[in-house]
């Protein structure tokens, strides 16, 4: 009797439900910065709420904020300052999560070079791979240091920031991520040295956050992946080496010292609460970008930024 029964309990038991699905597109390849997103994904955080989500590296780093305004994507992971700039360019975005909520970018220098100030770029050459963006955060850095952005000549480097550096092609680099080419560039013998922007007159921002079309948003859903998002943030804090070990089986690629090293530095920096909105932090930057003629006006918090935790 016992199969019997047992076919009679299966039988009897509801349909599975079928998972939501999402689509979130990163902001780069796969790397230690996407950590809580990579964790949710192999501990089955995401199924917990009922979701299957969908993780793509772009094909241009430029492209995953122009996606989710374009609705092609649910998600995508985008920067505080980039989000300034766009929403002030009437570009349909809304930050609705924070993945890192510290500064990742600083300018980055050789640690036995001839900068060993930000006055000593004045005539010298600064790399960089966003125009826009970094641009707008330099030219405020060298102003408070007494420098002109006509005193310095901008060379595009295409991402190769700390080879750019280290080769000799420019002085200074802006958009390095110091748990990134600080670690690549002490690997490879040579010590660097990093600017703070957030030390160096600009107010504090979140690096890496989650990004939306408000008009699309699926507030239901994203609250969900953020629930599984925090859920693998406080797995990452409580468990540092085995979420390491599950985060570098995902890949061949990140196994290696690189990877492992970036990954200890962005522990701390992971969002803790990443829906929580720390609107004050918003509302400064706007201010900070407006004094500083890089956009005209501000947009309230409400415009640039959302906190589903709260709705």
């Amino acid at each position: 009797m016992k199969p019997l029964f047992t076919a009679l309990a299966l039988l009897a038991a509801p349909p599975a439900v079928a998972q939501d699905k999402m689509t979130v597109i990163l902001d780069w390849f796969v790397n230690p910065d996407h950590g809580p997103i990579i964790i949710a994904q192999e501990n089955g955080y995401f199924a917990e709420q009922n979701l299957e989500v969908e993780v793509i590296a772009p094909a241009d780093p430029a492209d995953p904020p122009k996606m989710a305004a374009a609705g092609r994507a649910d998600l995508a992971i985008s920067y505080q300052p980039q989000l300034h700039l766009q929403v002030a360019e009437g570009m349909p975005l809304v930050r609705v999560g924070t993945l890192v909520a510290t500064p990742l970018n600083c300018l980055l220098v050789l640690e036995d070079g001839p900068v060993q100030t930000i006055a000593d770029l004045k005539d010298r050459k600064i790399g960089f791979s966003v125009a826009g963006v970094e641009e707008a955060l330099l030219s405020s850095i060298l102003s408070n240091n007494g420098v002109a952005m006509d005193e310095v000549e901008l060379v595009n480097v295409n991402w190769s920031l700390s080879p750019a550096l280290m080769s000799g092609q420019v002085d200074a680099v802006i958009g390095a991520f110091r748990n990134f080419e600080l670690n690549q560039m002490d690997i490879e013998g040579v010590a660097g040295k990093c600017f703070y922007l957030e030390e160096e007159g600009l107010p504090a921002y979140d690096e890496l956050i989650y990004v939306a079309n408000p008009e699309t948003l699926d507030a239901d859903k994203t609250a969900r992946f953020l629930a599984a998002t925090e859920k693998a943030t406080q797995y990452i804090i409580n468990h540092p080496t085995e979420s390491w070990e599950i985060f570098a089986a995902t890949s061949a690629e990140l196994q290696d010292e690189l990877n492992k090293r970036a990954w200890a530095d962005t522990l701390p920096r992971f969002a803790l609460r990443p829906a929580a909105l720390d609107a004050g932090r918003y509302a400064r930057f706007e201010t900070f970008l407006s004094d500083a003629g890089l956009i005209e006006g501000t947009r309230s918090v409400r415009e640039l930024a959302i906190d589903l935790g709260a709705e």
